[in-house]
């Protein structure tokens, strides 16, 4: 910078020489040819002045030249110092860096060399060692030897007496903690038995199904047939058409057979011709104004069979469409109980279980009564009536825990305390004796079935069927059957039950096996 300024100087003074020197030569020509005194003496003053102000210039230009050599100087030393500040810091950083790692450089010297001391005292320490377990085992031997000779017995003979002690106190010690366990377990049964529920599970047999898609109307004639089925089957041929149900005309005397899956229609249908055959009008036009009246009614039945359960509960805020469901129940059956009945029964059961555990009854009650709305669609809709119940409990703003409730009361483990309620009040009421009218004699059948079916395993001695053949007791030989054995036959009955028997709810199996040691006293 400072090389430059000099020569940006020296040009500025080269060029006020020259113009000065311009100048004069001007001034000069003009004097020449001035011939006059007066040209001269004016031509020496113009010269005077000329080089007056080339001396101004100059010096003007020496003093800009001092002035620009001055201050680059000046910014040159300022950048010097500034630089000698950064050089002056960069170098304590480093001879800082490098006193750090000085010191490291020493801690790991003396780090290596005591893990070197250490490691010569440890290969110290395990030669040691060795020579003091070969020691030990030579005296081990040895002794071994001496309590041998002076026992008479054998190392192993020893052991085993030693593992058979052991397992007897251990048996002994266990049977003592089993005793406690089951005394507890007896002194802490009430509390249990409102937290354990067992499972209810409903089921569906063939026969059943059968008998009960069907709704039989007395005819008062055999006569009242032909006039049924009408000229050509038109009368016949309307009815179904205006009911959606098929009517089964056989040998059946003075009976006419209504068929179909639809509980309401087949409730329409017969209370229309029941009103027919009343009326003795029987024509296409008559059939369906009495179907489209019929219908009416019947919805009316529906809507304030609905509302009924509603108010007797003491329930509020159902929505309009759950409870024409609930309504529709009215004439769904189920191992002939009627579903209506059967959810406000498991309604009612359900507040008085909760009461007594302290949980919500109107909750409770509320999840028993709608547990089965399900069946009031499960012919139209594919799949579970639990299923197809939670859905619609859902769609219609029921709580989640409601919706749990209505969708699990099947499953093997519900994950809320209002499913395990339900279950169990699904359970009292369907399984009480008589409440699906059950007939004495299928009733004994069923407990008789039961018992030959677990008698026929090899190893059973005796079987009972208990609480109404909810659970069945197997005596087995304690000489034919082991302890895994008895847990094995008990799958196999359930299995062998299952497949072969129709029954309401669940089936318990118990298999006992004991020992008995007996002796006499002379």
């Amino acid at each position: 910078m400072e090389i430059s300024t000099i020569i940006i100087v020296a040009a500025i003074a080269v060029v006020s020489i020259l113009v000065g020197v311009g100048v004069g030569f001007i001034t000069r020509k003009r004097i020449e040819e001035a011939n006059t005194e007066a040209g001269r003496i004016t031509a020496d003053s113009i010269i005077a002045e000329s080089k007056k102000a080339a001396e101004n210039t100059k010096k003007e230009a020496e003093l800009q030249a001092k002035d620009i050599v001055f201050q680059g100087k000046m910014e040159f030393e300022k950048e010097n110092k500034e630089r000698r500040k950064e050089i002056q810091a960069l170098e304590k950083r480093l001879q800082s860096k490098e006193e750090n790692l000085d010191k490291k450089f020493e801690a790991i010297e003396r780090r290596d060399a005591e893990l070197q001391k250490r490691e010569k005292n440890l290969t110290f320490q395990e030669k040691k060692l060795k020579d003091m377990e070969a020691e030990t085992e030579g005296l081990i031997a040895a002794q071994r030897h001496k309590l041998e000779g002076l026992a008479g017995m054998s190392t192993e003979e020893a052991k085993r007496i030693l593992m058979e002690t052991m397992e007897n106190e251990a048996k002994l010690e266990a049977g003592k903690l089993l005793k406690r366990i089951e005394e507890e377990t007896k002194a802490e049964a009430d509390k249990k038995a409102k937290e354990i529920i067992s499972l209810a599970i409903q089921r569906y047999a063939g026969e059943y199904v059968t008998e009960r898609t069907v709704s039989v109307v007395n005819l008062p004639n055999e006569e009242m047939k032909g006039r049924i089925i009408g000229r050509e089957g038109r009368n016949i041929r309307a009815i179904e058409a205006a009911t959606g149900i098929d009517i089964i005309i056989d040998d059946t005397p003075e009976a006419v057979i209504l068929s179909g899956h639809n509980p309401v229609r087949r409730e329409i249908a017969k209370i229309s011709i029941e009103r027919l055959i009343a009326d003795g009008r029987i024509h296409p036009s008559r059939i369906e104004e009495i179907v489209s009246k019929v219908e009416g009614e019947v919805q009316q039945s529906i809507v304030e069979a609905g509302e009924r359960a509603i108010f007797d509960t003491g329930l509020h805020g159902i929505h309009k469409e759950i409870q024409k469901l609930i309504g529709r129940l009215k004439f769904r059956t189920s191992y002939a109980q009627n579903v209506y009945a059967h959810s406000l029964e498991v309604a009612f059961i359900c507040g008085v279980m909760a009461s007594e555990l302290g949980l919500p009854t109107k909750v409770a009650r509320r999840a028993g009564l709608l547990h089965d709305i399900g069946k009031a669609v499960d012919h139209e809709v594919e799949g579970p009536h639990a299923a197809i119940g939670a859905e619609l409990a859902k769609k219609y703003g029921e709580a989640p825990r409601i919706v749990s409730a209505i969708g699990q009361h099947h499953d093997d483990s519900p994950d809320s305390i209002f499913g395990v309620l339900v279950q169990a009040a699904d359970t009292l009421s369907a399984a009480r004796p008589g409440a699906r009218r059950e007939m004495l004699e299928t009733y004994v059948k069923r407990l008789d079935d039961l018992e030959k079916i677990a008698k026929g395993f090899p190893g059973v001695e005796k079987s009972y069927a208990l609480q109404a053949g909810r659970e069945i007791r197997v005596m087995v030989e304690n000489q034919s059957v082991t302890d895994e054995g008895a847990v094995v036959l008990s799958k196999d009955i359930a299995k062998k039950i299952e497949k072969e028997l129709s029954y309401p709810g669940q089936i318990k199996i118990t298999v006992i096996r004991e020992s008995r040691a007996v002796d006499y006293a002379r």
